[in-house]
């Protein structure tokens, strides 16, 4: 409308001077400045719609904390409900624990068992220390005896039925020491491997039991306001992310900038760049007063592919003729002010408009000023949604 309101001043000026000569206004004393308004209204139309791209369908998006529990079993404890604000680390609902208390009880107790048998094993090692020291004595005896019959019989005191028996017997004191010594080293054994690798599978055990309980208590990881909660003291816990006990929806990071998604027409490609600036108004922002509608934002990213035409390996091959339908150019936008992102409602649908500033010379300068009309089209429409009590809905990128 505007449009043509600007590039109409050729029929108009062509009006006045056939009135001014008293002349009949027709088709054709007017055919050139006719022609001259559909030429200019044209390339009007054109230099607006093609470098001041606009778009239906921003978007405000958001995602919400689906809280399931990790283990079954009855809820006995209800701590928070509907529209409660929670904190990281908040108590949500608490799972009937006996099971896993009685698991943690039976992992302690193991605790003691191998104290028990770290002691066991340190009154071992001494006793077979002393075993070995008795039979090392034995046989420092058994040898002095066995060197004695030698010099008996070497010396034809003695008989070879007594150097006999002391060989004999200095072989079983070998083999007691032998044995003592083993006695000691199996004793030694357990306490420096064996039962240090039964405390660590004890300590393992146990830190397992205590996860098995940490789990019959559900608690918040983020910070947000719980919703859809519909459960009770009594109700069975879900597992099951599809069957949620409640949802969080969380609070924004206060570091992480609040951009806005919107998707243009593939069109628009070489128009939209980054830092391009652009107004947004939303449907929760409009208000009587006007006041904080249109905010001033810039685009910070433009999306390098089109989500439509991502393939995913499956069972069949791709029929393209599936995909005959377009997909729209995802861009981030931000706003300028960061203050004014308290004004802006999660989810909240916008309406986008750009415009290009970044052309140079007279030409470039005359296609930003051109912007002006998109500007004030962009307050019409609100006013007219305001009106209307329709919203900013509208169809597809232009």
């Amino acid at each position: 409308m505007l449009e043509l309101l600007l590039t109409s001043f050729p029929a108009v000026i062509r009006y006045y001077q056939l009135k001014r000569r008293g002349e009949a206004m027709t088709v054709w004393n007017m055919r050139t400045a006719m022609f001259l308004w559909a030429f200019l209204a044209f390339f009007l139309f054109l230099a607006i719609f093609y470098f001041h791209p606009k778009s239906y369908s921003g978007l405000l998006p958001f995602r919400t904390v689906s809280v399931v529990a990790q283990t079954s079993g009855p809820v006995t404890e209800l701590a928070v409900q509907n529209w409660q604000r929670v904190a990281a680390g908040d108590l949500l609902f608490r799972i009937e624990n006996s099971k896993q208390r009685a698991a943690l009880k039976q992992a302690e107790a193991e605790f003691d068992k191998i104290a028990a048998a770290e002691v066991k094993a340190a009154d071992t090692v001494k006793v077979a220390q002393a075993n070995v020291v008795m039979a090392s004595a034995s046989l420092d005896k058994l040898k002095g005896d066995l060197e004695n019959a030698q010099t008996l019989l070497a010396r034809n005191s003695g008989s070879r039925e007594t150097l006999r028996l002391a060989e004999s017997s200095f072989a079983v004191g070998e083999a007691s020491l032998a044995g003592a010594q083993a006695q000691l080293n199996l004793a030694q054994a357990d306490i420096s491997q064996s039962l240090p690798a039964q405390r660590k599978a004890a300590e393992a055990a146990l830190e397992s039991a205590k996860a098995a309980l940490a789990m019959t208590e559900v608690r918040s990881f983020t910070d947000g306001i719980i919703t859809q909660l519909a459960m009770s003291e009594g109700s069975p816990a879900s597992t099951l992310i599809l069957s949620p006990a409640m949802v969080i929806i969380p609070d924004r990071p206060e570091k992480l900038p609040l951009r806005i998604t919107a998707g243009f027409s593939q069109v628009t490609r070489t128009t939209l760049y980054e830092g391009m600036p652009a107004e947004i108004s939303c449907d929760t922002n409009i208000g009587l007063s006007f006041s904080n509608t249109v905010l001033p934002a810039r685009v910070r990213y433009v999306q390098p592919a089109i989500s439509t035409g991502q393939i995913i390996p499956g069972g069949r091959l791709v029929d393209l003729d599936e995909r005959v339908r377009r997909g729209s150019l995802l861009v981030y936008l931000e706003l300028e002010h960061k203050e004014q992102e308290k004004l802006m409602l999660d989810g909240t649908g916008c309406l986008v408009q750009t415009y290009t500033t970044n052309l140079s010379g007279f030409t470039g300068h005359l296609i930003a000023a051109t912007g002006v009309i998109k500007a004030v089209g962009l307050r019409l429409k609100v006013w007219g949604s305001l009106i209307a009590g329709i919203g900013l809905a509208g169809g597809g990128g232009h």
